[in-house]
């Protein structure tokens, strides 16, 4: 298995890294578009530095073009790669939650939300 590409140098724009990734895996906009499920038009404006992708695209892009990493792919748009979340991680969140009230789990839940969505702008 070859080794994941390393995070993106500093001031890597998107449309540079797809225009990489396109270069490695003989692709363009058409084919990318149809391997994460996006508009053609979509991943020209990225190419061409119009728009940067939604972290649910930059997520596709990775598992498709696994030798480009989510952080290397994140950073390239300015933001930090969320964590994954291991089996042990989701057991503890899981063992917290459960001694919590149901008022303080929708309250959580709601701050969870306000932190995760300030990530995608």
């Amino acid at each position: 298995m070859e080794k994941p590409q390393s995070d993106a140098p500093a001031g890597e724009t998107f449309a540079q890294v797809l225009a990489e990734l396109k270069d490695e895996y003989g692709v363009n906009d058409s084919r990318i578009a149809e391997a994460i499920g996006a508009h053609v038009s979509t991943v020209n404006n990225w190419a061409n530095g119009k728009a940067e992708p939604r972290p649910a695209a930059i997520h596709k892009l990775a598992d498709r073009y696994p030798k480009f990493s989510t952080q290397r792919l994140f950073a390239a748009v300015g933001k930090r790669a969320p964590a994954p979340l291991t089996g042990d991680r989701r057991q503890a969140v899981l063992d917290v939650f459960d001694r919590l009230t149901k008022e303080q789990q929708e309250m959580l839940l709601i701050q969870a939300n306000a932190v995760a969505e300030s990530n995608d702008q």
